[in-house]
């Protein structure tokens, strides 16, 4: 297949252009600023999501049957929000299919777990552009895929990875949250997941997280642990008492999404495991 990874320079990215190439299909990526290294049969293309134009000309000159769209900026709207809205735009024009990327921010936490049928109910900007997002994709693209995921983890590469990492090696300042609950996943499972979505034509709202929930400081411990570091030195704290909005606690039910999928979503405690 002709596949374009939107924010192909990106953490999640990078694991979806790698997966796309050894399965052998024709590649095409875009990055906003930094090109990332050769790669073996990938078009790296430059490509600003933010610029309704630039979206347009990119895909018209690509011509992908299928896009995967892993691009976002947490605190800009225009990247995560518009941006999506100008992938699908294009697309539509195309005649390409979409996998989008979304998250857990959409949902407040407010209850106890979240299916594919809920309905967004963000209380964050980012949760709010993410959100808008999918409303975007669904009213342009009625047969787009939307995968809402949790926290990212695996292969080191991760933001929170290196958190604790400088956290355990007493190189870091600041404190994990034990009151911030995701159901963390793996990217490399995150990624087989959106290539099995994009090249079997699957639609509609996918879950796709790990099965176990775990607080950032439970993350943390195992992590320190996979790494042979002293997870004594990680300190928990509280995001309610350090000001930060939520949602504070977001678990994903996957049940629906694992009958559609043979792709496996490990939970941390198994991919993590020393």
């Amino acid at each position: 297949m002709r596949v374009l990874i939107v924010g192909g320079s990106g953490f999640l990215g990078g694991e979806l252009v790698r997966l796309c190439v050894t399965a052998g299909h024709e590649v095409g990526a875009t990055y906003v600023t930094a090109r990332p290294g050769e790669l073996p049969a990938v078009e790296w293309l430059p490509m600003d999501v933010r610029s309704r134009e630039a979206v347009a000309a990119t895909v018209a000159a690509f011509q992908p049957e299928v896009a995967i769209n892993a691009a976002y900026r947490k605190a800009d709207w225009a990247s995560t929000a518009d941006g999506a809205a100008h992938v699908a735009l294009a697309l539509s024009r195309t005649g390409g299919r979409l996998v989008h990327v979304s998250s857990d921010a959409v949902f407040s936490g407010a209850a106890p777990r979240y299916d594919e049928a809920c309905v967004p109910d963000p209380v964050s900007p980012y949760g709010a552009a993410k959100a808008a997002a999918e409303t975007a994709v669904r009213a342009v693209l009625r047969d787009a895929a939307i995968v809402r995921t949790s926290l990212i983890v695996g292969n080191g590469g991760s933001t929170h990875e290196s958190l604790a990492r400088s956290l355990a090696t007493g190189h870091g300042q600041g404190v994990l949250f034990t009151d911030d609950v995701k159901c963390p996943v793996h990217v490399g499972d995150l990624a087989a997941a959106l290539v099995e979505t994009a090249v079997r034509g699957l639609s509609g709202v996918l879950h796709a997280a790990g099965s176990d929930a775990l607080n950032r400081y439970e993350l943390g411990v195992l992590i320190a642990r996979r790494d042979g570091l002293d997870a004594a030195r990680l300190r928990p704290g509280r995001r309610s008492d350090a000001g930060l909005a939520g949602p504070f606690e977001v678990r994903l039910d996957c049940t629906a999404t694992r009958r559609r999928l043979r792709t496996r979503l490990r939970g941390a405690r198994d991919f993590l495991a020393a």
